[in-house]
């Protein structure tokens, strides 16, 4: 991942985005085999903001992922025969909660969110549906012990081996004075990350391809593939053209962009179970063959990638690898009819596609860029012999938006655990839940449109198999936000 420093390539205009002020997650996601999360609180603001400025010259940005991403190319190219090893590369970006702004006593009224100045410990309860106990201001997320402590902020470090991305973390203690007599910052916690392996790269623990529909950027994304239509930089940019708020925003603000964490375990091995117990049956149909169309149609895509609205009832793998087919579609064939794909899988809850732009609703300002990445063991064979997980395995789900409420929250709130969307009035049957990230704590859980014969059949939901475990709303700032505000 880089050898040599090289000057980043210049900002690109088209977009009117400075891609050497953004940083490089946002838009172009910082390569990785592993990235590790270190949660802070500041302990020193003061010093804090001295050591920030020390710490700046660390940030990747779009232009110099953009290069690093160039010469991984590049050196994939150059090798000859076999497979060539990974270029030592590690990407560092940063972002702040509510609570860290306000730290450091800096006034993010104007960034104009009501979710991100709530904090996620606060809108758990209220809008995305996480156990806990209490009600209000003083719900408590059932979470690990640090996510219910005040976060204020968050280094991501991403690279190619734990080597690579422990060196920088000890870079950025360093800075920090973590370890010494006056540091500026004391460590939360900390969450690594690593890609699957082998032909799992790129696959979530239940094995399914991730990442696919993300959103392409108007005057970013070169030539751009088949599929939901390019959004405008402000969906995910602040102060750009398609932010709603865009003339509210503060010079420090442009260029940022919200960041969403979630600690999100899955419970495979009880996943797998239900999906066999309750397999789809046919004429030459194999009960494996039963369990994998039913896990597709809950998610709307088969393992591989291939969305089950162009291959319904087969696996296409060629397909899911192609990137200029793999998503494109628009459920427009089967606007109210779920032989294809079911109104509540997974994919088309959280984007919907045709099932709101053909009644004339733009969700341009509800998309989201996502960059998580894997985290624990793979399955052990007595786990898969137990039905039961025994070992924490899960994703460390992140993506970023210019707003908070109109993004994850809106999906999750909006579209994921409402059970009438899409529309019941214009579906016949009541679409149900998603079935992987609905609330545990919505009743009745459940959705329909899983046999293609009979859309009308529901399946009950018997289980969460995504359990929320933590998180926190974070701002993404830019390079100049970074020197101007919060390190000034």
């Amino acid at each position: 991942m880089s050898q040599a420093p090289s000057k980043p390539a210049p900002p690109q205009s088209p977009s009117n985005l400075d891609l050497n002020n953004i940083q490089g997650d946002i838009l172009s996601g910082l390569p990785k085999k592993t990235e590790t999360y270190l949660f802070f609180q500041i302990s020193d603001a003061k010093k804090f903001r001295t050591d920030l400025r020390n710490f700046i010259p660390l940030v990747k940005t779009v232009a110099g992922t953009l290069k690093d991403r160039d010469d991984i190319s590049k050196h994939k190219q150059g090798t000859v025969g076999g497979k060539p090893p990974l270029i030592p590369m590690a990407g560092v970006n940063i972002a702040f909660s509510h609570f860290g702004l306000k730290a450091l006593n800096i006034n993010d009224a104007n960034l104009v969110d009501t979710a991100f100045l709530g904090g996620q410990k606060l809108d758990a309860g209220a809008n995305l549906g996480d156990k806990g106990t209490g009600s209000g201001p003083s719900f408590v997320p059932d979470w690990e012990e640090p996510f219910k402590k005040d976060i204020h902020g968050v280094f991501l470090v991403a690279g190619d081996s734990h080597d690579t991305v422990n060196k920088k973390i000890g870079e950025i203690k360093q800075i920090f004075g973590v370890g010494g007599h006056t540091p500026s910052l004391t460590e939360v916690t900390t969450i690594v990350g690593d890609a699957r392996p082998g032909d799992q790269s790129a696959h979530e623990h239940f094995g399914y391809l991730d990442g696919v529909s993300n959103p392409q950027i108007i005057g970013f994304d070169k030539n751009p593939p088949p599929g939901p239509a390019p959004v405008r930089a402000g969906a995910i940019i602040l102060g750009k053209d398609g932010d709603a708020n865009k003339d509210k925003r503060e010079p420090w603000m442009v260029e940022g962009s919200f960041l969403v964490f979630r600690y999100l375990f899955q419970k495979v091995p009880e996943f797998d179970d239900f999906v066999f117990r309750n397999r789809l049956k046919g004429p030459g149909m194999t009960d494996q063959q039963g369990a994998d169309l039913l896990g597709a149609r809950l998610v709307g895509r088969w393992k591989s990638g291939a969305p089950i609205d162009l291959t319904p009832f087969k696996d296409d793998p060629e397909l899911g690898r192609d990137p200029q087919r793999n998503n494109n579609f628009h459920f427009t064939a089967e606007q109210n009819f779920q032989k294809l794909c079911p109104f509540a899988s997974h994919i088309r809850k959280t984007l919907p596609r045709a099932d709101l732009e053909s009644l004339g609703i733009s969700i341009e300002k509800n998309r989201i860029m996502r960059r998580g990445v894997q985290f624990g063991p793979e399955v052990t064979k007595a786990e898969r012999a137990a039905k039961k997980t025994s070992q924490g395995r899960g994703l460390l789900f992140a993506c970023y938006q210019s707003s908070i409420t109109d993004g994850f929250q809106f999906i999750q709130r909006s579209w994921v655990n409402n059970a009438t969307f899409p529309f019941a009035e214009t579906t016949p049957e009541v679409p149900g839940l998603d079935p992987l990230i609905s609330a545990s704590t919505l009743t009745d859980r459940k959705l329909s449109g899983i046999d293609p014969n009979n859309p009308s059949t529901e399946l009950k939901l018997e289980d969460q198999w995504v359990v929320p475990r933590g998180g926190e709303y974070f701002f993404t700032p830019s390079i100049k936000g970074l020197k101007e505000k919060i390190a000034a």
